[in-house]
C-alpha cells in the first residue's frame, strides 16, 4: 500500500511543478503544437486529467466521465489547473482508503475505446493509472523544453528526497 501511497502523493507534487511551469507561458504557448500525441501543452495536460477522471470513475464510480480520451473539460488554463488540483486530492483520498486485499480482488470495467469488457485485478489497473500520468508529464515536459523553457526535475527519487522524506 505504501508504494501507492508515495505515487500518489508524487503525481500531486509533480503536477503541482508541471502546471507552476506551464502557468508562466504564453497563451500562444500553451496552445502550440509541440509534438505531442496531445498536440499542446494544454491538450496533453487535459488529456492526463480526461483520462485520470475515466480511471476514477471506474475505481470509485464517482465524479465526472468522460466518454473520449481527446475531451477538453476547460477551454480556461486556471480552470483545467483548480481541476487538476482538485483531482489530486480525490486521487490521495482514495489511495489512503485503499486495503491490500481490495488491491488483489478482481476489476472490472469497459475501455473508452471498445465496448468490450475487462476484467483484471486492480493493482494493474493502479500501476497504469500512474504510469500513464507519468509518460504524459513527460510529453508536457519536452513541451516545455521545446518552448525554450527551463528544465524541471521530476524524477521520483527526487521527490522522495525532497518532499516525500516519509518514504525513505
Amino acid at each position: 500500500m505504501q508504494n501507492y501511497q508515495m505515487l500518489a502523493d508524487y503525481n500531486a507534487w509533480a503536477n503541482r511543478l508541471v502546471y507552476a511551469a506551464a502557468a508562466e507561458l504564453s497563451a500562444e504557448e500553451l496552445h502550440r503544437d509541440t509534438g505531442a500525441f496531445f498536440g499542446s501543452i494544454f491538450g496533453t495536460l487535459s488529456h492526463i486529467l480526461t483520462a485520470d477522471r475515466v480511471w476514477l470513475n471506474r475505481f470509485t464510480g464517482e465524479g465526472p466521465k468522460p466518454v473520449a480520451l481527446d475531451e477538453r473539460p476547460y477551454d480556461d488554463f486556471k480552470d483545467l489547473m483548480a481541476a487538476r488540483a482538485d483531482d489530486d486530492v480525490r486521487i490521495v483520498r482514495y489511495i489512503e482508503g485503499l486495503t491490500a486485499e481490495q488491491l488483489d480482488r478482481d476489476f472490472t470495467y469497459t475501455p473508452v475505446t471498445s465496448p468490450e469488457r475487462v476484467s483484471h485485478k486492480l493493482w494493474p489497473a493502479l500501476t497504469h493509472f500512474f504510469n500513464h500520468q507519468t509518460h504524459h508529464r513527460g510529453q508536457v515536459h519536452a513541451g516545455l523544453t521545446t518552448l525554450g523553457k527551463p528544465s524541471l526535475s521530476l524524477d521520483l527519487i527526487y521527490f522522495v528526497r525532497s518532499e516525500g522524506k516519509a518514504y525513505l
